[in-house]
Formats: C-alpha cells, sequence, structure tokens
C-alpha cells in the first residue's frame, strides 16, 4: 500500500544535524614536544616506518652477542662460550646499549600521556620494558647465573619489529592521498591571445586561463572545453569505469587523464579550488575522523593501562605469599606487563578507517565525516529525491505506440528528421531517443515552425508534422484508438504526449517524462533486497510521482513537497522510530540533509565542498548508494573482528602471564608474551588488509 504525503507534518521532535568529529592527532617528536596535547590520548605516529625500522635491525645486531653471552641460553642449548676477563660484562653492555636505542622511542613518546594523565599505549610499553631492564639488573647481582638481558633484549626487538610493521601497514593504508595528489601535472601548456603556447608551471594558472591538453596529457586544473573532443578517463575522481565524451561547453576536472583528442580548456579554478584539491581535503579528514567505535578502542586502552597494574599487584601479592619473594615473582609481573601491551588493540580500528575511505575514495564515495559512515549500517530507510537522483532531471521518450502498418523504428526515425533543426528540449529528446535506437532519419526539407503547433516537413512528397495536441486540433484529426488509449494512460502518469503525423493520419504518438536513470532500478531492488525500505521525495505532482513510483517499485512516496518542506519528511519517518538516510543534491535539500540520520549529497563531481552531507557521491549514480551501505556494514564487521582479537587476546593471555595455570607447568615468560603480542599486532593488521578484497561493483 503506497503512503503518500502532499502537506507539512509534525517534524516529530528535535533532531540535531551531523558535526564535525574530526580528531586532532598529537604530533610527538623524539624530544617529547607536542601540538594539541589535550588530545593525546593516542599517539600519532604517522612518518615513523623509516625510524622503527632503522632501530630494529641495528638492535637486532646488538642482540646477537647479548643471546650469545647467556648463560641461560648457553645451558639451555648446549653450548659455551670461552671466559675471558670482562667477559660475563658483554652481554649487559650491549643490553644497556638496546634498552637506551631501542627503547627511548617508546621512553619519550609516553610522555604526553603521563603529562595528560591519560595513560595509553606508549606507557603500558615504557612500563613494560622498564620493569624487564631493572629486573635483567636485579638478577644480573642477585644470581649471576640467571642472566635476564637477553629477554629484555629480545622484547624491544619484537616491538621494534610491530610498530614497523604497524607504520609500514598505516602508510599503505592511507596511501589514497599520495595517489591522488600524484594525478595533478607538474606543467600546463597555456595559449596565448595570439596563438602561442607556453609551458607554465600547474600552480601558475589562474581562472580564465587558455590551457591546451595533448592526447594522453592530464588535465591541469578544473575547466570548461572551448574547442575539441575526446574521451576523458575520469576513473581516478569518479569511479566511472568508461572514458568520457568531453566536447565544447562540458567540464573537465583536474587530474583526469585525456584521451587521443586534443582539447582547449578555460580555466574555472586553480589549486585548493580544484575538486581534485576538495577530494583529497575530504579524504585527510575523514582519516582523522573518529568513528565511535575508535573511541571505544581508545577509552580500552587506557583502562587496560590500569588492569595492567592492578593485575601485576594481585600477581605480585598471590606469588610472594605463595613461594615467597624471588625472581620468579619479578618475572611473572614482566610478563603481566608486557602481554597488557596494547598495540593491537590501538590498530585494531584506525587500519580499517584508513582502508575504508581510500577504498570509498576510489569508488567516487567522499566519507567527510566517519560517524556518517558507520552509522549508515543501521539505516532501515532511504529517501531519495526524485529530480536529478532516480530520474535524469531531463526531458526524454519514456514510451511509444504507432498506427497499423507503421514500426517503432520507421517512426522514431522521420519524427527525428522532422525535429532535426530545431533546439527545443523536446526536439532533442526524440534526436536522442533515435541515437539510442539507432535509426537513420530519412531526408526531408521545407522546414516550417509552427507556431505553439509544432513543425512541418517534407518526406517524399508528403506533409509530415509533429506536434502535441493542439497540432491535432489545428488539423482536426481524429486519434485512432490505440494512440487515444496510449495517450490517455500517459496523462494518468503525468507525462507529455506527442504526435507524427504524415498527411491526414496521426501515426505515432510519444510520452515523455523525465527519464528514469538506469541504475535507479538496480539500486532500488538491491537496497530492498539489503532490508532498506526505499522512500521517494519531489516535488512533483502526485500523478508523476506516481507513475516513478510504480516503475521503481518504491512503496512510499512524498509528494508535491516544496524544498523548504522536505526536512519534515524525513522527520515524520524519524519520529516512526526509523534511522534514515536522505539522498539529495545538497543544494536545496540541504536542510533534509543535515537532518537525516545520514546525509548523502549525489551528483557533486565538481563540487565537493558540502557541508550539509556527510557522505558525498561524485557521480550522480543511485548505485552508489548500495555500495555505501556495502562498505558501512564490511568496515563496522572488520572493526568488531579486530577488537574481538586484540581485547579477547588479552583476556586470555593476562591469565596465563599471571600464572594461574602454573600448577600444571603453564608459564608464559616475558619474551614469549612479546612474540605473541606482536602475532597479535600482526593478525590484526592481516584482517583489516583482508578489506581490500570486497568488491563495491
Amino acid at each position: 500500500m503506497k503512503q503518500h504525503a502532499h502537506e507539512v507534518h509534525n517534524d516529530g521532535g528535535e533532531h540535531t544535524g551531523h558535526t564535525d568529529h574530526a580528531a586532532h592527532p598529537t604530533h610527538t617528536d623524539y624530544g617529547g614536544h607536542t601540538a594539541h596535547e589535550e588530545h593525546a590520548a593516542h599517539t600519532d605516529h604517522t612518518g615513523h616506518e623509516q625510524m622503527f625500522r632503522q632501530r630494529f635491525w641495528v638492535n637486532l645486531l646488538l642482540t646477537v652477542p647479548v643471546l650469545l653471552f647467556s648463560p641461560m641460553l648457553q645451558q639451555w642449548l648446549g653450548f659455551g662460550i670461552p671466559e675471558f676477563p670482562g667477559s660475563r660484562w658483554i652481554g649487559p653492555a650491549f643490553a644497556l646499549a638496546i634498552f637506551f636505542y631501542g627503547g627511548l622511542p617508546f621512553l619519550k613518546m609516553a610522555g604526553p600521556e603521563l603529562r595528560n594523565r591519560r595513560p595509553g599505549m606508549m606507557t603500558l610499553i615504557s612500563l613494560a620494558i622498564s620493569v624487564a631492564f631493572v629486573y635483567s639488573l636485579f638478577a644480573l647481582f642477585a644470581s649471576p647465573g640467571s642472566g635476564f638481558f637477553w629477554e629484555m633484549a629480545t622484547l624491544i626487538d619484537v616491538m621494534l619489529l610491530g610498530h614497523w610493521i604497524e607504520m609500514r601497514s598505516i602508510r599503505q593504508a592511507s596511501g589514497a592521498l599520495n595517489e591522488l595528489a600524484k594525478l595533478m601535472p607538474d606543467t600546463a601548456e597555456r595559449l596565448s591571445p595570439d596563438g602561442t603556447t607556453e609551458v607554465v608551471a600547474a600552480n601558475t594558472l589562474q581562472t580564465g586561463d587558455l590551457v591546451l591538453v595533448r592526447p594522453g596529457a592530464s588535465v591541469p586544473a578544473d575547466g570548461v572545453v572551448e574547442e575539441g573532443k575526446s574521451d576523458v578517463n575520469q576513473a581516478m575522481i569518479t569511479g566511472e569505469s568508461r572514458p568520457v565524451t568531453k566536447g565544447p561547453g562540458d567540464e573537465v576536472i583536474a587530474g583526469t587523464i585525456n584521451g587521443d583528442g586534443s582539447l582547449r580548456v578555460r580555466v574555472t579554478a586553480t589549486g585548493d579550488e580544484t575538486a581534485l584539491a576538495g577530494i583529497m581535503r575530504l579524504v585527510e579528514q575523514a582519516q582523522q575522523s573518529k568513528s565511535h567505535t575508535q573511541i571505544l578502542a581508545d577509552k580500552a586502552a587506557g583502562w587496560l593501562f590500569y588492569v595492567a597494574l592492578g593485575v601485576a599487584a594481585i600477581t605480585t601479592v598471590a606469588w610472594v605469599l605463595a613461594a615467597g619473594f624471588n625472581l620468579n615473582v619479578l618475572e611473572r609481573v614482566v610478563t603481566v606487563l608486557v602481554i597488557a601491551c596494547p598495540h593491537a588493540l590501538g590498530l585494531a580500528v584506525p587500519l580499517v578507517v584508513a582502508i575504508s575511505t581510500s577504498m570509498g575514495a576510489s569508488n567516487g564515495i567522499l566519507v567527510r565525516d566517519r560517524l556518517a559512515l558507520e552509522a549508515a549500517r543501521e539505516i532501515d530507510t532511504v529517501i531519495f529525491d526524485k529530480t536529478g537522483t532516480l530520474t535524469e532531471g531531463a526531458f526524454g521518450v519514456v514510451d511509444m505506440v504507432t498506427a497499423n502498418g507503421w514500426s517503432d523504428e520507421r517512426a522514431l526515425a522521420l519524427a527525428a528528421a522532422v525535429e532535426g533543426d530545431s533546439e527545443h528540449l523536446i526536439a532533442r529528446s526524440i534526436r536522442s531517443k533515435a541515437e539510442e535506437r539507432g535509426v537513420t532519419p530519412p531526408p526531408v526539407r521545407d522546414f516550417e515552425a509552427i507556431k505553439g503547433r509544432g513543425i512541418r516537413a517534407v518526406h517524399a512528397g508528403r506533409q509530415v508534422y509533429v506536434g502535441g495536441p493542439r497540432l491535432l486540433e489545428m488539423l482536426d484529426l481524429p486519434l485512432p484508438d490505440a494512440l487515444a488509449r496510449f495517450s490517455e494512460e500517459a496523462g494518468r502518469k503525468g507525462q507529455s504526449v506527442i504526435y507524427l503525423v504524415d498527411e491526414t493520419q496521426a501515426v505515432a504518438a510519444f510520452a515523455l517524462a523525465d527519464v528514469v536513470r538506469p541504475e535507479s532500478y538496480q539500486a532500488v531492488r538491491r537496497l530492498q533486497e539489503m532490508g532498506v525500505e526505499v522512500a521517494m521525495l519531489t516535488g512533483d505532482s502526485r500523478a508523476v510521482a506516481d507513475a516513478v513510483a510504480e516503475e521503481l517499485n518504491i512503496d512510499i512516496i512524498f509528494a508535491e513537497v516544496l524544498p523548504e518542506h522536505k526536512d519534515h519528511q524525513v522527520a515524520e519517518l524519524q519520529a516512526q522510530g526509523k534511522q534514515v538516510a536522505m539522498v539529495g543534491d545538497g543544494v536545496n535539500d540541504a536542510p533534509a540533509l543535515t537532518r537525516a540520520d545520514v546525509g548523502i549529497a549525489i551528483g557533486s563531481g565538481t563540487d565537493v565542498a558540502i557541508e550539509s552531507a556527510g557522505i558525498i557521491l561524485v557521480q550522480s549514480n543511485p548505485l552508489d548508494v548500495v555500495k555505501i551501505f556495502e562498505l558501512s556494514r564490511a568496515t563496522y564487521k572488520k572493526m568488531v573482528q579486530n577488537l574481538i582479537w586484540a581485547t579477547g587476546y588479552n583476556v586470555v593471555a593476562l591469565p596465563l602471564a599471571a600464572g594461574v595455570l602454573a600448577s600444571v607447568g603453564i608459564l608464559l615468560s616475558p619474551a614469549v608474551g612479546a612474540l605473541l603480542m606482536s602475532l597479535s599486532t600482526v593478525i590484526v593488521a592481516v584482517n583489516a588488509q583482508l578489506l581490500r578484497r570486497m568488491d563495491l561493483g
């Protein structure tokens, strides 16, 4: 049963629009200086990959003599190193270098967390390696035969390796911005008024300049084609799989690749004002913004610090009461602190965020607010603005019928021939339909426009007319039954009807309306298969709205709605307990986009600075809305999987590190704990990368 709405309804209560939740990451150098320290709960590691890699390899070399001169390892593995004066200090000396060279970055990055009283990952890592180092020094003098420096050294090695892997993964996932930046050419060929060309730096172009874009070259700035015709590859910007034909009057986007033709383009935007620059800003903003899941992970990391200290204290008391104070007690405490390092927890969400954002950008989906993408998975109702979203926003032939003895191809070809010289909207629609069908217009002559009635021409010596109902009145012609029934049905749908007349007989009728996009059929069907209800919102008449809704199988219809009242329809559905996404053009739909739980601006290829929507689609393709929901659900699933693994690892490993199974011979050493922690990090990173296998096509 279709639901119609033709008046303003109660807004269902106050609803707050989306706000920008972009995070301000802390940038920390190794001297401990920070910016925005009030946001330092999670330290930004961007750019540290080179440092961690270098320190890992150096530390690995320094670890070799520590292992060789460890009495414990010599005893376990059954080998010996000849002793010489001072040989017992070789291992500790190299371990000291390892601690200060490999461990210093962790100690310094813990500074901001401690100063802001927000302990997190760096605090835990620093605590673990510091306790291990102190324990090793104590063991060296208390029990020389049980040297523990080799475990401290391998602990730091594993920590450095884990961070190196994390930094590399984040760099690879955040590569979307670098790839976008590479699209811009360094130079451009600017045309002078006298026709000569001058090679200039692309960043020196100004609005109004005329540039030459040769075959195979990148477009240096946003602009409008003034001369030439070519197919332009826009896949890297809009996600379109096929090159788009560009001719005079068409817009081109900076960074797209010209095909075989030569174009002369008048520059309309340069530098930070180009669509590409806007896309880069949105991608960067989305990668910095935090989702609810990421905020939860940050809080969990802080709480884990206190949990680790609590478990360590309980472990100390329990083991001292059970076996007295000895090196085993310190070993248990060290192992607990190593296991508690929440490295995998910190990586669980940010890496998925970076990957999903770059995936969205490469598919024409620009995520302005991470909260909007996360909320998309809970949407159960989508409202589409009709004109320009579900439809082309332009007149076209949607149906036709012919009299006996006439084929569709013959009638369409003749109508296109008669309308051949006209620039009227109806004429263009008929010619476009003829081109789509692949029919060739026959030769006609003696064109004559009949004011307010239509157009007349001569074909094969016969008078041929194309026009509307007033043309039939002028010619005093009756309609054949088939054409009359067709006209009556089209009228009920709010469609306009144009007739083809051959001498004194109406031989064909064409129904014209706002053409439904081919992608709309599949978009509505797939959303409904996903359990999402589809509604349509339009200012058009009820008849037109009903016709489009029936064609697309949409049940909820809001018709004859003024632009300033569109947000009331969103509120009406929200008042029914629905989670609503609004899909519109981002201009007159702004209030509705803001009111919706998720606002999606569509058709914004060259205007990406839309403040009213959380998600922006580069193309006017309703199928991309399906991609949003698929990406949102897959992203959230990966986040939850990673959080379960990271926290589940600690839930299982911490009791083992504390020694709850010591009675059955299961004890985790600090080195094994560090190895397991880093293995958890690698698994989380690999699981996040699996998101790239998802096909959003």
